[in-house]
């Protein structure tokens, strides 16, 4: 399920207070930076907060407003860069594409940016923008770093499903070993060989599979000439 961003005002401490953070799950607080602002699709600019990276999520609070706070998972986080480019946005800063259930909505940051509204539910773009713009290349690196502790999940179910045969290519590897022992078919009868079980490689399994089947059926002719030649 796609979060996208979402509202935190869940805070603890004196002051403007820190993220209360899902520590029975793991939660961990990576890194905190002032002094950044928050800008969502095409708004303008929220007030100067404090950005918290933890490894799970990109928190952003507000120093003025307490109430005020955003915060979005690093699996609902598509794409982050870094952004110097002043046509693309005056400042510099970290942008990056959310992911929602509205995608299909173009028009959708448009709207709400003109009469005044705000759905988070439609927002996919957000930059956040450093007083400092030197802490720019730190705060991307610690970026892709919880990003890395995030993997996507439906990315892992493929590479799973990648150990699956089909019913059809069983079939075409029981074709390609009639005829041959058992014993000579070590390639899929031995898991421990790191090459046929190389991230699910069924081509390169065949190959290999269909070099060892050349080499017994090269065994062989071999066995047949030293018996002719042995009979003359």
């Amino acid at each position: 399920m796609v979060m996208g961003l979402r509202r935190f005002t869940e805070r603890i401490g004196e002051g403007a207070g820190e993220p209360i953070l899902d520590a029975d799950n793991g939660e961990e607080l990576m890194h905190v930076q002032p002094g950044v602002a928050i800008v969502l699709g095409n708004r303008a600019p929220e007030s100067v907060g404090t950005l918290y990276i933890t490894t799970k999520q990109v928190v952003w609070l507000s120093d003025v407003e307490k109430e005020r706070g955003y915060a979005v998972n690093f699996l609902s986080v598509s794409l982050h860069a870094v952004s110097r480019d002043p046509e693309a946005y005056p400042s510099p800063c970290i942008y990056t594409q959310i992911e929602t259930e509205d995608d299909d909505d173009e028009d959708s940051e448009g709207s709400d940016s003109e009469c005044n509204t705000l759905d988070l539910s439609k927002i996919t773009e957000m930059r956040l923008v450093p007083s400092d713009p030197s802490q720019l290349d730190s705060l991307f690196n610690i970026f892709c770093e919880c990003a890395e502790l995030n993997p996507d999940p439906n990315e892992e179910i493929e590479e799973e499903h990648n150990w699956i045969f089909s019913a059809d290519q069983m079939e075409d590897d029981n074709a390609a070993t009639d005829g041959v022992d058992d014993s000579e078919c070590l390639l899929s009868e031995n898991p421990a060989n790191p090459i046929g079980y190389s991230n699910g490689n069924h081509d390169l399994a065949r190959t290999v599979l269909e070099l060892q089947i050349n080499d017994q059926r090269f065994e062989d002719a071999e066995e047949m000439d030293r018996d002719t030649n042995g009979g003359h």
